[in-house]
């Protein structure tokens, strides 16, 4: 079965951004793409256009990604997270980034696409300065209202096994009572 066959049946026949059913065609997603299913997305061509021309971006045709983010096909939840990285000026669009999870390597493979370099460099640092690493233990600074989830993290709460949030060296996330949340770093102290 050839890799557009593929990903019809995948898509429904539509495109797998924004759902369009008119002229779609095969986009590999670089910079590694093999041309196999898995690494390429069935798109419209007003997509393909916007994804090619960062001129050409209409910032409204993007809210389709509010639906087409929770795709279970990883590479349509790359190429979603690489647009909305593209609109993050848009209050919308952060707040779609911060809700879409990508795994290590997928967002490794996110990162390659948005030409962020410098991910690999990303430090983050406590209040105090000192240098945060995944699974490192944590200790509020302040009472934190967790929104969501009605309760207020105390000061002095312990946060263990923290992970690191790849693309922002101001953000964490760790469970605390429970949920998993992201927190500020400027708000927390690391524990020796």
């Amino acid at each position: 079965m050839s890799t557009e066959a593929q990903l019809q049946a995948r898509s429904g026949s539509k495109c797998e951004l924004c759902s369009a059913k008119q002229s779609l065609s095969v986009y590999e997603v670089p910079p590694t793409s093999n041309g196999e299913a898995d690494q390429s997305v069935l798109v419209c061509d007003h997509c393909k256009n916007q994804i090619e021309n960062n001129e050409a971006l209409d910032v409204d045709h993007w809210r389709c990604l509010n639906d087409s983010m929770w795709n279970p096909a990883p590479v349509v939840q790359v190429m979603a997270w690489r647009m909305l990285d593209k609109l993050s000026a848009e209050d919308w669009a952060q707040n779609l980034l911060e809700m879409l999870y990508l795994d290590e390597d997928n967002l490794a493979w996110a990162l390659a696409l948005s030409g962020d370099a410098n991910a690999d460099n990303i430090k983050h640092l406590d209040s105090n300065g000192a240098v945060l690493a995944a699974g490192d233990t944590v200790t509020l600074t302040k009472d934190l209202t967790v929104k969501g989830a009605n309760f207020t993290a105390k000061r002095g709460t312990a946060v263990r096994g923290i992970s690191l949030v790849a693309d922002n060296a101001d953000q964490i996330e760790g469970k605390i009572s429970g949920q998993q949340i992201v927190i500020l770093t400027k708000f927390v102290k690391k524990s020796y």
